[in-house]
C-alpha cells in the first residue's frame, strides 16, 4: 500500500530524514516514536504529499507520489481523498466561517451531490457529538472542540488512510477517551493508521506495529 524506498529529505543543510525504507499495508495501524527533532513530522509530510523526497521515491498503491504527478487536478484529488492527515495543530486546518461549511469543504471539492455532502456533514457532526456547534466560527471553539472538527472534516472525505500528529496534545480526559475509542473503531473497519505520539497509553492500546526513529533521522533497527 505505502513503500518508501531509500528516502531522504533536508532544509537548507539540515538532515531531516536519511535513507528511509518503510511498507506499510493496509489496514495496519503504525505507531511512530522518536526524539524530538528525529524527522517523524518529516516523514509524515512526505506521506500526506505536502512535500517530497529530496532523493528516493514515494509509492503510494502503485503510484509514484512526486510533485509532478500531484498537479494532475484528478490525480490529486484521489489521492488527498485516500490520505487524512490531522494536524497537530488544528487551526492549521480549520478556515472557514462555520463548523458546517468546515466540514462540507471537502465533500464539496470531491465534487460529490449537494444530498452527499448535506448526509456527509449531518453524519459527522452528530459522529463526534458537535451538532450544536454547525453554525459556531471554528475559531470561538475550545481546544477540544477544534480537534474534534478536524477529525470530522477529514472523515467526511472517508479517506483510506488516517495520519495523526500528536493526537492527544491539549486534549482533556474525556476528549483523550473519546478520540482514542474512534481510532479503535475506524481502524477496525479496515482502515490503516500512522500515529506519531510521545504517549505510551495511546501507543498500547492502537499500535499493531512500532517504528523508532533516531537522532541520526533513520529508522533504528
Amino acid at each position: 500500500m505505502i513503500e518508501l524506498k531509500n528516502v531522504c529529505y533536508a532544509y537548507g543543510n539540515e538532515i531531516a530524514l536519511r535513507y528511509i525504507n518503510l511498507n506499510i499495508q493496509k489496514g495496519e495501524s503504525v505507531i511512530i516514536q522518536g526524539p524530538n527533532g528525529c524527522g517523524k513530522s518529516t516523514l509524515i509530510k512526505i506521506l500526506n504529499g505536502i512535500i517530497f523526497p529530496m532523493e528516493g521515491s514515494y509509492t503510494y498503491e502503485d503510484h509514484e507520489i512526486t510533485e509532478k504527478a500531484l498537479k494532475d487536478s484528478r490525480f490529486a484529488k484521489w489521492f488527498h481523498q485516500q490520505m487524512g492527515y490531522v494536524f497537530q495543530n488544528a487551526d492549521t486546518q480549520l478556515f472557514c466561517g462555520s463548523v458546517e461549511e468546515e466540514i462540507a469543504f471537502g465533500p464539496t471539492q470531491m465534487g460529490l451531490s449537494e444530498g452527499e455532502i448535506k448526509q456527509r456533514t449531518d453524519d459527522c457532526l452528530k459522529l463526534f457529538g458537535i451538532e450544536k456547534l454547525r453554525e459556531r466560527p471554528p475559531y470561538h471553539l475550545s481546544g477540544g472542540e477544534k480537534r474534534k472538527v478536524s477529525l470530522a472534516c477529514i472523515l467526511s472525505m472517508n479517506p483510506e488512510v488516517l495520519i495523526l500528529d500528536e493526537p492527544l496534545a491539549g486534549l482533556d480526559e474525556s476528549t483523550q477517551k473519546m478520540l482514542i475509542d474512534f481510532l479503535k473503531k475506524f481502524h477496525a473497519a479496515g482502515k490503516t493508521l500512522i500515529i506519531i505520539t510521545h504517549n505510551n497509553q495511546l501507543a498500547k492500546e492502537l499500535g499493531t506495529r512500532f517504528i523508532k526513529m533516531n537522532e541520526d533521522h533513520e529508522l533504528a533497527i
